[in-house]
């Protein structure tokens, strides 16, 4: 079994972090492991939780992360690796007990340059069970693969990744001027320079989501701000599905402007309330979609989803449309701070 680095980027974690590196340093794998942690400045006592387990496992180093941005601390932590394998990890996410010896078997069958699974949405609170019900949802994040179960094959990018290291030196890393989407932009560069991404659905990550709705928001605002940032500058290359929510949020934009000028007596009703049909039909979208989706119990739960559903979409789509007209920026997620 070759020897596995994984590397996590760490702020502002202290209820996840420990749990996330007991789920690594109890892998079922026989190689050798190493974990590097990039500690950016953080406010909590994330860091002090990363010394404490450190001094008491030599398995476990720590780089700086002064930047602070997630690009940054994974090149810093990926520097300060040795092994030819490298694994991406979360300190918001649980690996299964077999996901480091299942994604060598995969990078090992399929010759790829990285693999990645099933990003599995969990939550414990009513709130954030929502939010995780919209992660797994087609209805919530599109047509993403690793979103959902599927069949393993050649795929678009993949969720952290099971990394051959020199397909990361290769094409430089990840772009610390991405500060979301960095994911997506690593493996199309990956893809262009020859190589192969591969989605293996054995794979399998826990991930725990915001707890709130002013989270998600603020997350996906910076996430569709830095997709339309990808879409300057890679066009065509980005599939037409991170167009939908810009395109959503215009249309009801548009819909709501009519519907008050009607409202208000300045335009009449008669043809002019086809230009409100948009609204319409999102709202009986999202009830369809809400009727779908499993694992509901009751009205509440019902409500919280579709909450979910309208603030994904539409903060996504109001950060697409800042980052088209203005560019990234310092757009970032502050919601874990």
């Amino acid at each position: 079994m070759p020897a596995v680095s994984y590397v996590m980027p760490v702020l502002n974690e202290e209820g996840f972090l420990e749990r996330a590196v007991e789920t690594i340093l109890s892998q079922d794998y026989a190689g050798e492991k190493e974990i590097v942690l990039a500690l950016g400045p953080s406010r909590d006592a994330s860091n002090s939780i990363a010394e404490r387990i450190a001094a008491a496992d030599p398995r476990v180093r720590l780089v700086a992360n002064p930047e602070r941005d997630i690009p940054a601390g994974l090149n810093h932590a990926i520097r300060a690796s040795s092994h030819p394998v490298i694994i991406r990890v979360d300190a918001h996410s649980e690996l299964t007990p077999d996901y480091t010896v299942r994604g060598v078997a995969a990078l090992r069958e399929t010759g790829a340059a990285n693999v990645g699974g099933v990003m599995r949405a969990a939550g414990s609170s009513p709130v954030q069970r929502a939010i995780a019900r919209g992660y797994n949802s087609p209805y919530g994040l599109g047509g993403g693969a690793y979103h959902g179960d599927g069949t393993p094959g050649p795929a678009e990018s993949a969720y952290l990744g099971i990394f051959r290291r020199e397909a990361i030196e290769a094409v430089g890393g990840y772009d610390p001027a991405i500060l979301r989407g960095e994911d997506w932009e690593l493996n199309l560069r990956i893809r262009r320079a020859g190589y192969l991404v591969w989605f293996e659905p054995a794979l399998g990550v826990t991930y725990w989501p915001r707890g709130s709705f002013g989270d998600l928001a603020k997350q996906f605002f910076a996430t569709g701000t830095w997709r339309a940032v990808l879409v300057r500058k890679y066009g065509r290359a980005n599939p037409w599905r991170f167009f939908a929510p810009g395109l959503l949020v215009v249309s009801l934009a548009v819909s709501i402007v009519l519907l008050g000028l009607q409202v208000a007596g300045v335009l009449p009703w008669g043809w002019w309330s086809i230009g409100w049909s948009p609204l319409a039909a999102y709202a009986l979208a999202i009830c369809f979609a809400v009727w779908r989706i499993p694992g509901q119990r009751g009205l509440r739960d019902r409500l919280l989803t579709g909450a979910t559903l309208v603030t994904m979409h539409t903060s996504w789509g109001m950060g697409f449309l800042r980052g088209i007209l203005f560019g990234g920026g310092r757009v970032v997620d502050r919601s874990r701070a």
